[in-house]
């Protein structure tokens, strides 16, 4: 079995996050740490390390996190001027919490998502 994060216990309401939806397949919550006006994430209830162990039983989980994106970035009023959603894989992708998680980032321009002199 997986360990435990600290994601874990924000589902669990154990510790503080303002906590924008919750169902029985996902929760939504402003991160602490925001990169942009709105700086959303948004987690399956269960416990997925990283995507590399997504199996086909999280499919409902995964596309509930997609519509659930979209339900709340038209609640922040950043739907019609975009909006980016992005997934990090392991430790080169900028992984923190070894619980997939999609953030939701829009309020601004958000620019490139990678140097372009790559």
């Amino acid at each position: 079995m997986a360990e435990e994060t600290i994601f874990s216990k924000i589902i669990r309401r154990e510790i503080p996050a303002e906590i924008l939806f919750q169902d029985d397949l996902v929760t939504a919550f402003r991160d602490i740490s925001a990169q942009a006006p709105s700086h959303i994430l948004i987690i399956p209830n269960h416990l997925i390390p990283t995507v590399n162990e997504v199996k086909a039983s999280d499919e409902k989980a995964l596309g509930r996190m997609v519509t659930v994106a979209a339900k709340l970035a038209a609640e922040e009023g950043i739907a019609e001027d975009g909006y980016r959603l992005i997934m990090n894989c392991n430790k080169h992708a900028g992984q923190e919490v070894f619980h997939i998680h999609m953030h939701l980032l829009g309020g601004e321009p958000l620019g490139r998502m990678l140097n372009p002199d790559r």
